[in-house]
């Protein structure tokens, strides 16, 4: 009940159509209502012989015609209406589980599979439509009959009313016990769906490596497992089902037999008009359908509120990352940035940083070197507010990250990762991501100051050529100057660039390094690099080791100082040219 209330709640802009629809449920109920009693009318004038049959008989016609007409009528309101509603309040609850889940923190993402999320976004909510727009109404207009005829049996007979109803409490017991079962099976099946979905998103988000490992008999058989399992729990559901409504056939089929039976012996014995023995196998009828209809409803709604609960979950999470009650839109930042006493942890107990203390001034290029694992990229998604400290604080032009909103902490940082993530667009389309409404030409100047302009216009349609999901119809290199291009059209005061040239060629490397010397001019701006030729031109190196800041200093202070650095640039030497081999750090 709860998540029915808060569905119900959450419909709130839908109301009035679902109260359109349950006015209209209201006048259809009543009109089915009317048709058994107009042929215990006829019965009755039948068998008295009415003097005024034929004319009374035509009345009677009339008003059932003029009934059904509205019975049409208001049939059309409920199933558009719901219809309506369903579908716009599924079309809300995805856009507010998606905005929900852009709210989230990294850390959230770390143990969810994208084709899980996925699953609750667009497979759970769907069912939603279920509820809204058949199982709820249903339910309403069902008892409504049930109610609706109760009343009219008993106004009948009041002996054969309390027969007919023998059965109800076995068919109350049967209905419990099959909600008992099936909701669990039924919030299992989703959780496997989403399973589903998320080992074939997987799959094909990584079928270049499934065909190169030679995977494919392997991976079929994952999605072979997967998708049996889906179907087993399908068919206990329905085992379910197939027990549970033929029992309930049953039971409604019992209750018509004692009727007839007592019905019989009440009339043979002339203790009740044959005309009211007529109307109520007929008021039986509507009686005992509802019942049955009451046990697929009560079947859809285990369903929907099964999906209910797995979409919950979801917008009852809460970001690790929130803003300070106050926070404030600092505008266009200098970029001063300080660590205080900065230490995080992953996971509780295994400290990724400790005790970081460091400056970066604004208009400063400090580049990050040290082991892989050491934090590196760790810092830079806290200063981005990925996540948060730990411990200490880190603030930007002397406030506290958490006292500055995401948005205008955000709208001063640009990235350039190694792992470039390109959307299914156009080239322009990617580079102008960050900034609303920019122009050709300053799309164009962009990619010319990432030397990006000369292989983007020998493209196929050039500026405008899709480039294909993830940027799968580019080169490494490519990606990186378009990634670059879009970090100089945000023009943010503050610039990082992860790994930007750690797997590219030599060439290509050149042609970034010259596109990122003209980038960083006049911005604070943070490197994270394994070569030597990304980090020479820092105005600071900081050197970092098992999460702790070992070494600060320019490369020339660093190298007479013998220390780490040093013997990290000495490994580079013995592989070759050190300003192009890779920092490894091993000792």
């Amino acid at each position: 009940m709860k998540n029915l209330i808060r569905i119900i709640k959450y419909a709130r802009k839908y109301w009035g159509y679902l109260i359109a629809a349950m006015i209209s449920l209201v006048v259809l109920t009543a009109t089915q209502l009317y048709t058994p009693w107009a042929v215990r009318s006829l019965v009755s004038l039948v068998t008295n012989k009415d003097p005024d049959l034929a004319v009374k008989a035509l009345i009677l016609a009339s008003v059932l015609c003029a009934l059904y007409l509205l019975q049409a009528f208001c049939q059309f309101v409920r199933s558009y209406f719901t219809h309506y509603a369903a579908w716009h309040f599924v079309s809300d609850m995805r856009i507010r589980v998606y905005n929900h889940l852009q709210k989230l923190s990294l850390s959230y993402y770390h143990d969810k599979q994208t084709g899980q999320l996925m699953s609750r976004t667009t497979n759970d909510t769907a069912a939603l439509e279920v509820l809204i727009a058949h199982a709820a109404p249903d339910l309403i207009i069902n008892i409504l009959i049930l109610v609706g005829v109760t009343v009219v049996l008993f106004s009948i007979n009041v002996y054969l009313a309390a027969i007919s109803l023998i059965s109800v409490p076995f068919i109350f017991i049967l209905s419990k016990n099959f909600t008992k079962k099936f909701f669990p099976t039924a919030r299992k099946t989703q959780q496997v769906l989403a399973e589903f979905n998320a080992t074939l998103h997987d799959n094909l988000a990584g079928i270049k490596e499934i065909q190169v490992f030679n995977q494919q008999a392997r991976e079929s058989e994952r999605i072979r497992v997967k998708s049996q399992d889906y179907a087993r729990l399908n068919v206990r559901m329905l085992k379910m089902s197939a027990y549970y409504h033929p029992a309930i056939g049953f039971f409604n089929n019992f209750g018509t037999v004692l009727v007839i039976g007592f019905g019989g012996y009440l009339a043979f014995k002339n203790m009740i008009p044959v005309e009211d023995i007529v109307a109520f196998i007929m008021y039986l009828g509507m009686f005992y359908q509802p019942v049955s209809t009451l046990g697929r409803v009560n079947e859809d709604m285990q369903n929907a509120l099964a999906s209910a609960e797995r979409i919950f979950e979801i917008l009852d999470t809460e970001s690790d990352v929130k803003e300070a009650p106050g926070a404030i839109d600092i505008g266009k930042a200098s970029g001063n940035i300080r660590f205080e006493n900065v230490s995080f942890q992953y996971t509780d107990g295994i400290d990724v940083l400790k005790d970081i203390n460091l400056e970066i001034r604004p208009g400063e290029m400090v580049a990050l070197v040290g082991p892989t694992g050491v934090g590196k990229t760790t810092m830079v998604s806290l200063i981005a507010r990925f996540y948060d400290p730990t411990s200490g604080r880190i603030t930007l032009d002397g406030r506290d990250l958490r006292d500055i909103t995401l948005k205008s902490l955000r709208d001063n940082i640009s990235i350039v990762l190694q792992d470039v993530y390109l959307f299914n667009g156009t080239v322009a389309e990617n580079i102008a991501y960050g900034v609303k409404e920019a122009t050709m030409e300053q799309i164009i100047e962009a990619a010319k100051v990432a030397n990006a302009h000369e292989f983007i216009v020998n493209l196929a349609d050039g500026y405008n050529t899709v480039i294909g999901e993830r940027g799968i119809k580019l080169s490494g290199g490519q990606k990186q100057r378009i990634s670059i291009a879009r970090a100089v059209l945000r023009n943010a005061p503050i610039l990082i660039l992860d790994e930007a040239t750690a797997s590219v060629d030599v060439e290509t490397e050149k042609l970034i390094h010259d596109a990122i010397d003209k980038v960083i001019q006049n911005r604070t701006t943070i490197v994270i690099a394994h070569r030597l030729s990304s980090v020479q031109k820092a105005d600071k190196i900081v050197v970092l080791n098992q999460g702790r800041i070992e070494e600060i200093g320019t490369h020339e202070e660093l190298l007479k100082k013998g220390g780490l650095y040093s013997h990290l640039c000495s490994i580079q030497l013995k592989n070759g040219d050190g300003s192009q081999k890779l920092l490894q750090g091993e000792s």
